[in-house]
């Protein structure tokens, strides 16, 4: 087998192959594993340049257990409480815990004991719609639409999951803070809470509900945890080597092609690259109804600081006063946010280490129109959004952040498409009903036989999470084996 990619979905359908006994080898174009979950070295700073929330371990445990390793053999992994720290514009702040009886308590104290009640029906509704989801939609390889028609699509039906998130957050609270928190990880999917479909609520289990953790080395330890365990189970893994072409007989991909010149014969193949990438080295693209919708892509600052804010935890979300007007500038008129909010994450909150001495890392997120949705020249505009955004923050308590910053690296959806994201966003095809469970694009291509996909632009969808489970979808379509989900609670 040979896996283009040591992202995580591509490590993750490693460790599934070599644990059903086949010989892996992995082609990286990078010098190092993790994919999107990227790294830069800076000035002393270890930073990570991909995703910064980390939910669901048991999936990492599941993926290191096909070759008889847990979490514990790999990585020391943190829990965060509170797992954010939310801001908003009137000054109020929440705590978002975890654990049942905290956040019950933390809401009761903000918003009084009516919205408890209601926080504590609501978490009930997440729970039980991720463990319908998980067992029968998520952890799944969809064939057809018809594969959908089941018992447990009426349950999910009669739960609701096919009306919009915003409103069905809003049946159990309706504290508009407490409904932000529920609902703006839909943005994430590339839909606005309004049209998002209420299913999509299980993003909001997994980080409100489930837990969230950190590594300490930072998120770049996921994807060196992966990549050891698959080498001393037996995988070889290339580094600095893109793949440039397939080798075809008929149906089947018979070698993949490297920069480098070498060829690698192969029985099958798995591609994680972005799809727009994958569908040129297979020389198909599968016809659809309607055009591939991606998602809104993210300003990054990166910034190394010499002092930190006692108000900020690990995760800091903090809120504008705008909400649906925010979304209507980003995905309907491609603009960046007037009132923004961001996504704060502080790693040197949890683990000093990642930073020199004295010193403190942020990672300040701001989302905004992908390439294909917007018209903005970054490359010009970035470093002036650099600035407005660093005067938000001051604005909103971080008092001298931009003279407190020592080194730092804007990333904007021109630095993503340079990396090879399609029209510059690192989340992918969106979630919307046409793109979402059967209607998401399958990770097998007609005309290729043997040739499987992988990432989160294919099934089950975009999210740490969910790409390990792709990679292990993908395995199991290599394998011919069925999907056997963990058990989860």
């Amino acid at each position: 087998m040979v896996v283009i990619g040591a992202g995580l979905s591509g490590l993750a359908a490693t460790l599934h192959l070599l644990g059903a006994g086949r010989r892996v080898t992995v082609v990286e174009r990078d010098d190092h594993p993790g994919g999107r979950a990227g790294r830069l070295d800076l000035d002393g700073f270890r930073i990570d340049t991909g995703p910064t929330v980390l939910t669901m371990p048991d999936l990492l445990d599941e993926v290191l257990g096909a070759v008889g390793e847990t979490v514990t053999d790999r990585l020391d992994l943190v829990p965060l409480t509170p797992a954010y720290h939310a801001r908003f514009a009137d000054g109020s702040a929440i705590d978002v815990h975890t654990d049942a009886d905290a956040m019950e308590a933390e809401v009761r104290r903000v918003a009084g004991p009516r919205e408890a009640a209601g926080y504590l029906r609501l978490r009930s509704w997440l729970e039980e719609l991720y463990r319908l989801e998980m067992r029968r939609f998520i952890d799944a390889n969809f064939d057809s639409p018809f594969s959908l028609l089941s018992p447990e699509l009426a349950r999910l039906a009669a739960l609701g999951g096919f009306g919009r998130l915003a409103p069905a957050i809003g049946r159990f609270v309706t504290d508009e803070r407490l409904r932000r928190i529920f609902s703006f990880q839909s943005l994430y999917a590339g839909v606005a809470p309004r049209q998002a479909l209420a299913a999509y609520a299980v993003i909001a289990y997994m980080d409100t509900v489930a837990g969230v953790h950190f590594p300490r080395g930072g998120m770049r330890a996921l994807g060196e945890a992966l990549a050891g365990a698959a080498e001393k189970a037996g995988a070889q893994l290339r580094y600095g080597d893109a793949v440039t072409r397939l080798e075809r007989r008929g149906d089947r991909v018979t070698a993949v092609i490297t920069e480098g010149g070498e060829r690698i014969a192969c029985d099958a193949v798995v591609l994680t690259p972005d799809l727009p990438v994958a569908y040129r080295l297979l020389g198909r693209t599968p016809r659809r109804l309607f055009p591939l919708r991606f998602s809104p892509s993210a300003v990054v600052l990166h910034a190394g600081t010499d002092r930190t804010w006692d108000e900020l935890g690990h995760h800091t979300i903090s809120f504008g006063a705008a909400w649906q007007r925010t979304f209507t500038e980003i995905i309907d008129r491609g603009r960046v946010m007037s009132d923004p909010s961001f996504l704060i994450t502080q790693p040197t909150h949890t683990d000093p280490g990642l930073a020199p001495p004295g010193r403190h890392l942020f990672y300040v997120l701001a989302p905004c129109p992908n390439l294909r949705a917007g018209r903005i020249d970054w490359d010009r505009f970035g470093p002036r959004y650099r600035d407005e955004l660093v005067a938000t923050l001051e604005r909103r308590g971080l008092t001298g952040f931009g003279s407190a910053t020592v080194t730092e690296r804007l990333v904007t959806p021109a630095d993503w498409a340079r990396t090879g994201h399609a029209f510059g966003t690192p989340f992918a095809t969106a979630h919307t009903f046409a793109q979402t469970g059967p209607f998401r694009p399958r990770n097998l291509v007609t005309g290729t036989a043997n040739a499987v996909l992988a990432g989160c632009g294919t099934t089950p969808g975009v999210g740490l999470p969910t790409v390990l489970v792709s990679g292990k979808l993908a395995a199991a379509r290599v394998t011919g084996t069925p999907v056997a989900s963990v058990r989860r609670g």
